[in-house]
């Protein structure tokens, strides 16, 4: 397995075999036999948080919808599941998740072990739409933890891979609903000097801010409302002094626009609209870097600002950066973990001698304002320095012990940042 690499292809695993189980059974079987081993999911990683000198073992076979309880308002789903084939099953039943992440391509379970999120105000990552989860020990004792019933539930959902394979989790949804996507350019970062950041996220369901750092301007906008069945549903004509594109755009210039989810205000399913990105197609060539940092909703502003000291350095090795905001959650291993958060994200060109000698003073701008990494994408913080940034990480470190003693899910990723110093 050796030649094995990620989706972006910067990254290649060091596992000595790839192992696809088809039941829970097999899982068992598979895990009790090995002494090392960790769960790869879509492969959307940046770094080694799913690689492993053992064995990785990938659940793409278990991606069945196991119940859909329209009472209770949840779904029940195998933890191989696609965001995308899950959605339009829900949207077929007249149901949704509350958001989605850029990509519809990701499965469900590695999404929650890394709080990957979405967009808005008031949206959580996607880990918060977990109720409950189905998780297979290192020693083959399945155990299922259920919000507000087990005391390891909290610690557990964004595990990191750490506590063992979660094969099945349930989810809470909501009634379908339908969403307009429009796109507008050249916003500046002036709307700043008038604490407008604030007031612009809040407009709309979901607010993407993108941003190519060679001008001080937000060069779209990407502004995803919820349709009601009554209200109000006509598209402004300007949004805060951007004015709307009259064509359909890709963030990043030259890219097939047809990649992209529609817009120009044309009403469609949310899990249509909510991604960036179309299932039907992948999003890019895959031949990319990422990076994101999390800092309190509060310090938005500031930290744009500190960023933008350099804007030099970063718009010659960047495709394109955006910014977003997600809602607060009470996981322990979030980024977002009891803090309302903005999040800077950088799709990078594939240039990672210059973007790793940037990121340290990119970190370095940031460190003022408490900013925590994306676990799965590309940082060079010190360990201490997240550690510190973990309030729950002493409660999670025992987690680990506990349910994963001999060290069987371990890998050097989990070593390195959640050691005790």
């Amino acid at each position: 397995m050796g030649d094995q690499l990620n989706w972006a292809g910067n990254y290649r695993y060091s596992s000595k075999e790839l192992l696809e189980p088809e039941n829970l059974e097999e899982v068992k079987d598979l895990v009790v036999s090995r002494t090392s081993i960790r769960v790869l999911g879509s492969r959307h990683s940046f770094n080694g948080i799913a690689d492993t000198e053992g064995s990785q073992l990938s659940l793409r076979k278990m991606n069945r919808v196991i119940e859909l309880d329209q009472a209770q308002r949840t779904v029940t789903v195998e933890g191989g599941i696609r965001y995308g084939d899950l959605c339009r099953y829900l949207n077929d039943h007249g149901f949704a998740l509350p958001n989605l992440a850029s990509l519809p391509h990701i499965s469900v379970a590695g999404a929650v072990a890394t709080a990957t999120h979405g967009s808005g105000d008031l949206n959580a990552n996607l880990a918060a739409s977990v109720s409950a989860i189905e998780l297979l020990k290192s020693d083959g004792e399945v155990v299922v933890l259920t919000r507000g019933i087990d005391p390891d539930f909290e610690g557990a959902v964004v595990g990191l891979g750490g506590l063992g394979v979660v094969t099945m989790l349930k989810l809470d949804v909501v009634p379908s609903f339908e969403v307009s996507q429009n796109v507008y350019e050249r916003l500046p970062f002036s709307v700043l000097d008038h604490g407008g950041l604030h007031d612009i996220f809040s407009a709309a369901y979901s607010v993407s801010l993108f941003t190519n750092w060679a001008e001080p301007v937000f060069n779209q906008v990407w502004v995803k409302r919820k349709l009601e069945i009554d209200g109000e549903n006509e598209d402004p004509a300007d949004f805060f002094g951007a004015l709307p594109a009259t064509e359909k755009l890709h963030m990043v210039y030259g890219q097939p626009v047809v990649n992209c989810s529609e817009q120009l205000g044309v009403p469609g399913p949310w899990h249509e609209r909510l991604p960036h990105f179309r299932m039907e197609f992948s999003p890019s060539a895959g031949n990319e870097l990422q990076s994101e940092y999390f800092v309190p909703r509060q310090h938005a502003a500031q930290a744009l600002r500190a960023l933008g000291k350099l804007s030099g350095r970063i718009a010659p090795l960047l495709f394109i950066s955006e910014i977003r905001t997600i809602a607060a959650d009470t996981l322990w291993m979030s980024p977002c973990y009891r803090q309302d958060s903005v999040a800077f994200h950088f799709t990078w060109k594939p240039e990672w001698e210059g973007v790793r000698q940037l990121l340290p003073l990119m970190e370095r701008e940031l460190e003022p304002f408490g900013a925590r990494p994306h676990w799965a994408k590309l940082f060079t913080m010190e360990p201490g320095r997240i550690q510190a940034q973990c309030e729950r990480l002493p409660e999670f470190r025992e987690l680990l012990l506990r349910y994963d003693p001999i060290g069987k899910f371990r890998n050097t990723f989990l070593d390195q940042y959640m050691r005790h110093e």
